[in-house]
């Protein structure tokens, strides 16, 4: 299976979107600080996350989530 998601910085309130095989592997190394896209955002908590077959699915949600209506949609979810 494969993974978008969506965290949400506790310390600075931005989310981030990203894609992955090991959805807990990856929310645990970037409250490790092992991304550097990351680091200064540590703890993230997950706020969404979907699942896909394919990781071409998944990197073309991400993709989405990271244009002006995939912003606009993860804001209507209330995230």
């Amino acid at each position: 299976m494969f993974y978008v998601y969506v965290p949400k910085s506790r310390k600075t309130g931005r989310r981030y979107v990203g894609s992955c095989e090991d959805l807990d592997e990856r929310i645990q190394r970037h409250n490790l600080g092992h991304s550097k896209a990351t680091r200064h955002g540590i703890p993230w908590r997950l706020l969404h996350s979907e699942t896909f077959l394919t990781p071409e699915q998944a990197l073309a949600k991400e993709r989405f989530y990271k244009t002006g209506k995939g912003r606009d949609q993860l804001d209507r979810f209330r995230l």
